[in-house]
């Protein structure tokens, strides 16, 4: 819901900005604009002028799949793709990348808006 991303983009824009500080400390990478978004099949996405957007959402994930996502787009701003070598810089700081990814993948966004849409009425 719209009423929602409103309500939750701010703390979202914070917890992504304060884990790039954290995770790029490491990686030294240069990057611009960051956003926050009401994607709805999107977790995150790099673009090659070294923009990067998550979904507000990522605050409903546990810290270690939020440290994921953060990594994840990071990563693409030194590899623009998803090879070996993009993999090989994700694993410096989430070593186990295969497993959360593959939990991501199992969780549909809709699904999430909807779980957090219920714990907010109770």
């Amino acid at each position: 819901m719209r009423a929602d991303y409103l309500r939750n983009k701010s703390a979202a824009a914070v917890l992504v900005r304060q884990k790039i500080v954290q995770f790029n400390a490491i990686y030294n990478y240069e990057f611009h604009a960051v956003t926050i978004r009401n994607q709805k099949t999107r977790w995150g996405s790099c673009s090659r002028r070294g923009n990067m957007s998550f979904n507000w959402r990522i605050l409903l994930l546990e810290p270690r799949q939020q440290d994921y996502l953060i990594v994840h787009e990071l990563c693409h701003l030194a590899e623009f793709n998803h090879s070996p070598r993009f993999w090989v810089l994700v694993a410096r700081t989430v070593p186990d990348y295969a497993l959360i990814r593959r939990e991501l993948k199992r969780v549909r966004l809709t699904q999430i808006a909807q779980l957090s849409a219920r714990a907010a009425i109770s």
